[in-house]
């Protein structure tokens, strides 16, 4: 196990929440590996709080498949797999069409300024070398088209999905060769949108999610 493992306290969050921001952040960092233990009483005595803290934390990455448990085993850092990465992706692919077909009707003028700035906000990201940053903005980006496709039910799904969505962005966004491309897939779904234009703008959106899985899936193949 890592010794880089330190507990980032926040006076504002529960000791669960913060457990479990620690550990999610050591998994993307690669610093906790891929089938690695999770072992709850070590974990306890290296970050200094009692196992009630770890369990629930470990709980929470398993809701966003960071984390699986074995019987008879215990809990592990969750490897990625193609198939898992697909299944998240297809759906994602899914809902992504439609909010960007009703956000093609509904988007006014302050929707589309909202989302020219995310846009800004993305490429200044891209210049900062950090990833966490640009993650963050490029969730806003996607945020700024559900809010204009107002529809709740949907957002619901997609918050449901953003947390195991989180670690394939985060891969795919490691690698600072895409970020070119991300800028121009942005900006091309934001002229559609801007445009009116529906199809063009829901192969556009598709066209995105498409470039990532395809990203992902190589990536996977290449670490079995």
């Amino acid at each position: 196990m890592t010794d880089k493992l330190e507990l980032n306290m926040n006076a504002y969050l529960p000791l669960r929440d913060v457990v479990f921001h620690t550990l999610r952040e050591a998994i993307l960092k690669g610093e906790l590996k891929p089938g690695e233990r999770l072992m709850e009483l070590q974990l306890a005595a290296k970050l200094g709080v009692s196992r009630t803290p770890i369990r629930e934390a470990i709980r929470m990455l398993e809701q966003e498949g960071l984390a699986v448990t074995i019987p008879r085993k215990g809990a592990e850092v969750a490897k990625m797999t193609e198939k898992g990465m697909e299944d998240v992706l297809q759906i994602r692919r899914a809902l992504d069409e439609l909010a960007v077909q009703l956000a093609c009707d509904k988007m006014d003028a302050e929707g589309l300024k909202e989302l020219r700035f995310a846009m800004k906000e993305f490429e200044d990201a891209t210049r900062s070398g950090e990833v966490k940053r640009v993650a963050q903005a490029d969730v806003a980006f996607h945020d700024a088209i559900y809010a204009a496709a107002d529809n709740p039910k949907l957002m619901t799904l997609l918050n449901n999905l953003r947390e195991q969505m989180y670690r394939y962005r985060v891969e795919y966004l490691k690698d600072a060769n895409s970020y070119e491309a991300l800028i121009a897939e942005h900006q091309k779904i934001f002229h559609c949108l801007k445009e009116r234009d529906k199809e063009r703008v829901v192969r556009a959106s598709s066209e995105h999610v498409v470039n990532q899985e395809n990203f992902m899936k190589n990536m996977i193949r290449e670490q079995e």
